[in-house]
């Protein structure tokens, strides 16, 4: 093991898959991609656990190829978390910290922080992060770090982020089954903002959409910071759901359809008709026209309520950078000039960049939300040690046979 090197995991949990990306933090910071996998989930419904066993169970699975990849036992990670639960509330808090001579420090925040989240949050809800939008000393507003300054009146505006409890015990228990410790759950869409956003972008105004396969997630930021997170209840999914009953055909058929011969430009000449086979036999015909308004459909639907979600946070056609689409339904071809018509704003697909390693292998914008769930984990310094011995073949299966044992005894 590289001693002048430490490690960390993103793990992004979702309805149908899970994802891992494993990487290494050298000296300066710099991050390198050393392992990765991706696997079929099992147990969630959209974007929460419907049972334990089964989240747990993909967990243990998918991160079995990923640490024979890197060569290192993951204990630790940064889990993604979804969810129509999840919802922004901006808050503020007052606090006075003694004579004009006083100089803000971090206990003076810690404090600040506390009043701003204190009441504003209902009991059953588990706060996931808060964002300090601005403070204010002795009514001067517009500070965004007060550290050193002094004054006797300390004012704060936060953007708190937060999920029903149930909902983040359940997931962490899920993790715990699978023997990895949830350092922080970050809901998928802002950890995906982490990997694809830049700087500029952040502080123009800016959203990314998160088009996963059960939910539709959505955050915009602003002035460089978070300012609002929503969640629609529907995502790809429900495309071949529908395409799969209105054509009365079994589920993976529908989605061969939607992946082979859909795209989000509805308004290009091609034939009438999709012809489609399995091993040149039984051949298939479907009329296009038929096929579209069904994709059509449900894309406005979830398009429709994204809309709504920003007109809510009072950002619809007020996000100079635009609409940035991540997720495994941001891989659907021309899906950004569907965006572009149904959100009349500029939309671009999301790809994480600025990575090192065998990064290549997971610049797509399905690995969006794992990607930066390591980046956060890397910036913020919870780092998983590694054990200096490489994982060997069906350990982490044979490790946990009695998973199912574990998860109950917990109760």
């Amino acid at each position: 093991m590289d001693s002048d090197k430490n490690f960390v995991t993103g793990l992004d949990v979702g309805t149908e898959n899970v994802r891992a990306v494993i990487v290494s933090v050298d000296k300066e910071g710099k991050i390198a991609v050393v392992g990765y996998n991706e696997g079929k989930s099992a147990g969630m419904r959209k974007g929460i656990p419907a049972n334990l066993a089964g989240p747990a169970g993909a967990i243990d699975r998918m991160l079995g190829e990923a640490e024979r990849m890197g060569g290192y036992d993951v204990r630790n990670a940064h889990v993604s978390i979804n969810g129509s639960s999840i919802l922004s509330t901006h808050t503020e808090g007052m606090i006075a910290v003694g004579t004009a001579e006083h100089e803000i420090n971090g206990e003076d925040l810690d404090r600040v922080e506390d009043i701003a989240v204190t009441g504003r949050i209902p009991a059953n809800r588990d706060v996931l992060d808060v964002i300090p939008l601005e403070y204010a000393l002795d009514g001067q507003g517009g500070i965004k770090d007060p550290i050193g300054m002094s004054g006797a009146r300390l004012e704060m505006r936060a953007c708190v982020v937060s999920a029903l409890t149930p909902n983040c015990e359940n997931l962490k228990k899920s993790t715990t089954a699978a023997d990895v410790h949830a350092d922080r759950l970050v809901p998928s869409v802002v950890a995906a903002a982490k990997a694809v956003l830049t700087e500029k972008q952040k502080e123009n105004g800016v959203a990314v959409v998160d088009l996963g396969a059960a939910t539709t997630s959505v955050a915009v930021y602003e002035e460089g910071d978070l300012q609002y997170v929503g969640v629609v209840p529907a995502g790809s999914n429900n495309i071949t759901n529908d395409l799969a009953i209105v054509l009365a055909i079994d589920p993976d058929l529908a989605e061969e359809i939607k992946k082979r011969f859909i795209t989000g430009n509805f308004d290009s000449e091609k034939s009438p008709v999709i012809k489609i086979g399995r091993d040149g036999k039984d051949e298939r015909a479907f009329e296009r026209k038929e096929v579209e308004e069904v994709v059509k459909a449900r894309l406005d639907e979830i398009f429709g309520e994204v809309r709504k979600k920003l007109k809510a946070a009072k950002y619809d056609q007020r996000l100079p950078e635009g609409i940035v689409l991540v997720g495994g339904g941001a891989k659907m071809r021309d899906i950004d000039l569907f965006a572009k018509k149904s959100l009349e704003a500029s939309v671009k697909i999301g790809i994480p960049n600025g990575l090192g390693g065998v990064a290549d292998a997971v610049e797509k914008p399905e690995f969006a939300a794992a990607v930066g769930l390591a980046m956060l984990a890397a910036e913020e310094s919870q780092y998983t040690q590694a054990t200096g011995k490489k994982a060997k073949k069906g350990q982490r299966t044979s490790k946990n046979l009695n998973f199912f044992k574990k998860i109950f005894s917990k109760f």
